[in-house]
């Protein structure tokens, strides 16, 4: 299971306007540490924290961010709407569409999709693939 996932950007402030604006209504809390962020889903009493946590960071090494060729972070929505809502906050706020909410061939019938990328360039994922939603096919 992944623990986390860790991204790289040079503006932070920027970074947190960004995902504030969409992974709250995935039920992720963010916590700022050292300066940087970290979104984490709550822990309920009795149980392993949720998991991954996702963190935004300036790099370690000093040395400027850069967006990852073929590197994409992808969030589970709770429908189809949620996606379209969540894409739509995430580009009022800075971020740039690589691809608008809709269904995919290459996927399966209920995968519903939209892509965008952060300020920084960072490849994220916004999908949802309930079977008892509309699939492509209608």
């Amino acid at each position: 299971m992944i623990a986390y996932i860790t991204i790289g950007v040079n503006d932070i402030k920027r970074a947190e306007h960004f995902y504030s604006a969409f992974l709250p209504a995935l039920g992720y809390q963010l916590e700022i540490y050292h300066g940087d962020l970290s979104y984490a889903l709550p822990e309920q009493p009795g149980q392993l924290p949720g998991l991954p946590e996702f963190y935004v960071k300036t790099p370690f090494d000093g040395g400027p961010a850069s967006a990852g060729n073929g590197t994409m972070v992808a969030f589970k929505a709770c429908n189809q709407q949620q996606v379209r809502d969540l894409h739509a906050a995430a580009l009022a706020v800075g971020g740039s569409n690589e691809g608008a909410p809709g269904f995919r061939d290459s996927y399966g019938a209920n995968f519903f999709v939209g892509y965008l990328r952060d300020p920084q360039g960072n490849k994220i994922a916004l999908f949802s693939n309930d079977p008892n939603e509309p699939d492509r096919d209608g």
